[in-house]
């Protein structure tokens, strides 16, 4: 089967790629070393396992973490693709026998660690045909990175040793040095790069600034009440903090885990394990939970605490909605957790870029602007317009025109030849003579002193703003430098108008949701819960879960929240038609397919909501499940209303009576 369509549907069940994904596959297979930039959840995997099947030979996927492996591994399987993982968790007999099947070919795709492949294996690998090598996580082997590995730094060998195998480098989380630092460590300067959009719309964005303790714990439970029988994780910056909280959540009758690196490895890959199986419903952990995790049904993330980075808070979060299905995302935040994150990256190796992330990701928190255009513009993709789903969006802050003051600050980067920072622009503008200001002369460009009329500390916020919309960027490695991008030329130019937001230095406790937004929201996680039929969804969920419990995996693996809600639509009652569902491929149709038809027509004979029903109403035949729907719906707006009328009917009688008591 050589058409890259096909190979697609019949191992995945999909109809057709997400964006850039069929590029990257095919200048793969040409031969052509790649970088790739993609979110959580947007694909990455497909596209070397794709490469891999379309290419003879075996790919070397290079991944940092077992349980991703794992993970990984056990869907090719469930896809019918023979993959395997050489790692530790593996008895030393059974990692011997998967070396020996990767040398006689019968391996598609080898899962490795980076400290395995280059301590050994890549001497037998030059005796294997190996159709390329994709390294995940990729970010990990740049000192400029969040996450920086020590061992991630011999993969720049690879080229040296296999010149003419591609190599794929994958990562969710790089800025623009980050990027470019991955290439020359990895010896691939002329790769291409394909940066997919970083927008994540199934992602809800919410941020509470000065909750107590208390109002954490009430909110938490108020967001697990809205998602009964669904999967989240809570990040806390502490390994007490987990402990904590889990004893609060398990008193109050939840369903929790615990999660952190002081806990003994059995421990942790048992509460792993009943996560992924849906046996514990929350998990509270610290960041040594996740990066592996490749469940794609998780409906919350929630941050106890500050991240230390915008690049680990979005890698967190974008382990939530993975298979595209909203995903309620909400950041605590208040100063001791700056106290905190300060005293850790002053002790760490890497203090002055560790302080300007976390300076960045402070940033965000305070912002007064759209928390996605925030995210989008930080990974280089200038957004110009509002996303409508975070706390900002759903309660702006007042706006002003403020292109003149976005002007004065651009055309100062400009006439200092994008060579000045933050402090040095806000002395231009100010019209202070400080040193650095002397000496460049800065004091005698046309900008200097034009915002005289503006606090340095007013100066400061609208700068930030212009950051976070896009207008300029910052250069870490030029000595963070201010750099103005095609979006901040267009207001520069007067091409385009600027809405900054009035600054309102008030501190505040939100102490709860306004009404209207709470029940808005209840009103829509309610809706996606019962998906397209809500008897049916719980019938088949029931029958995921059978599925997996008899085949030991979990119930993800063998079908995607997207996909149940896409059989519930289709309601296929043959294998060829369950083919057709989203996320099932041929074998794994015929492989798992027939409980789950069973139980559409089981529902089909017990439930008046049939497929094709046709009913009399009068003159009017009903003759979808949409029309029977829609009937249904009606009369129970009639039953709300009836009711309405009959309680205020009740109240009326009432108030009669007591004025009838006060004129005797």
């Amino acid at each position: 089967m050589n058409n890259i369509e096909q190979v697609l549907k019949s191992y995945y069940g999909y109809d057709e790629f997400r964006p850039l994904q069929k590029d990257i596959i095919m200048h793969t297979i040409g031969g052509g070393d790649s970088l790739v930039l993609m979110p959580t959840g947007g694909g990455k995997s497909l596209c070397f396992q794709m490469a891999a099947l379309m290419t003879d030979g075996m790919a070397v996927i290079v991944s940092p973490l077992i349980s991703l492996m794992k993970d990984q591994v056990e869907g090719l399987r469930m896809n019918g693709i023979t993959a395997e993982a050489l790692n530790s968790s593996n008895d030393e007999g059974y990692n011997r026998d998967i070396i020996n099947r990767c040398v006689d070919g019968k391996v598609k795709m080898l899962y490795i660690s980076p400290e395995r492949l280059v301590g050994g294996v890549l001497t037998i690998l030059q005796n294997v045909k190996v159709s390329l090598f994709a390294i995940d996580e990729a970010h990990c082997i740049s000192g400029w990175g969040h996450d920086f590995r020590p061992e991630y730094t011999q993969l720049g060998q690879l080229k040296q040793l296999f010149p003419r195998v591609p190599i794929m480098a994958l990562t969710a989380t790089a800025d623009k040095v980050t990027k470019e630092d991955i290439l020359v460590q990895l010896n691939i300067k002329d790769a291409k790069t394909y940066i997919s959009s970083f927008d994540r719309p199934n992602l809800s964005l919410d941020v509470k600034r000065g909750y107590s303790a208390k109002d954490k714990l009430r909110s938490i439970e108020e967001l697990i009440r809205r998602h009964p029988g669904e999967s989240g994780i809570i990040y806390c910056l502490a390994r007490k903090t987990t402990e904590t909280l889990a004893a609060k959540l398990k008193q109050d009758g939840f369903s929790v885990g615990v999660y952190h690196a002081g806990m003994p490895n059995s421990e942790r890959n048992q509460v792993q394990d009943d996560f992924q199986n849906d046996r514990v419903q929350v998990i509270c952990a610290t960041i040594a939970f996740g990066m592996g995790i490749d469940k794609s049904n998780v409906r919350f993330v929630v941050h106890y605490n500050l991240p230390k980075s915008i690049e680990s808070f979005y890698q967190e979060i974008g382990r939530g909605g993975r298979d595209g299905l909203p995903c309620e995302t909400i950041l605590f935040y208040n100063l001791q957790d700056i106290i905190t994150l300060r005293k850790f990256a002053d002790e760490s190796g890497q203090r002055e870029i560790n302080f300007d992330k976390l300076k960045r990701m402070q940033e965000y928190a305070e912002a007064q602007v759209c928390r996605r255009r925030i995210l989008l513009n930080y990974f280089g993709e200038i957004s110009g317009k509002d996303c409508g789903n975070c706390d900002v969006c759903h309660t702006p802050p007042q706006m002003f025109d403020g292109t003149t003051i976005v002007q004065k600050a651009l055309s100062a980067i400009v006439r200092t030849e994008e060579k000045i920072g933050f402090t040095l622009m806000v002395d231009i503008l100010r019209g202070t003579l400080s040193p650095d200001v002397v000496s460049n002369k800065y004091n005698e460009i046309k900008t200097f002193g034009t915002g005289r009329d503006i606090s340095a500390r007013d100066w400061h916020d609208y700068l930030l703003q212009m950051l976070q919309m896009g207008f300029f960027e910052i250069a870490y490695n030029e000595d963070r430098h201010l750099h103005i991008t095609l979006l901040g030329q267009e207001v520069l130019y007067g091409r385009s108008m600027v809405q900054l937001a009035i600054i309102n230095r008030e501190e505040f406790t939100v102490k709860s949701r306004r009404k209207k937004q709470r029940e808005e929201r209840e009103m829509e996680w309610a809706a996606v819960g019962q998906g397209q039929s809500g008897d049916l969804f719980n019938r088949l969920r029931e029958v995921r879960r059978q599925v997996a419990a008899e085949i030991g995996k979990p119930a993800f693996i063998v079908m995607s929240d997207k996909s149940l809600q896409d059989l519930v639509l289709k309601r296929p009652t043959t294998l060829e038609a369950m083919a057709d569902v989203y996320g099932f491929g041929e074998y794994k149709a015929k492989a798992y397919g027939k409980p789950f038809i069973e139980a559409i027509k089981q529902y089909a004979s017990d439930s008046a909501d049939l497929p094709f029903p046709e009913f009399r109403d009068g003159d009017k035949t009903l003759s979808t499940t949409a029309d029977l729907t829609a009937k249904k719906e009606d009369n129970h707006e009639y039953k709300q209303e009836l009711d309405r009328l009959i309680e205020m009917q009740a109240d009326i009688n009432r108030q009669i009576e007591e004025l009838r008591k006060k004129i005797k």
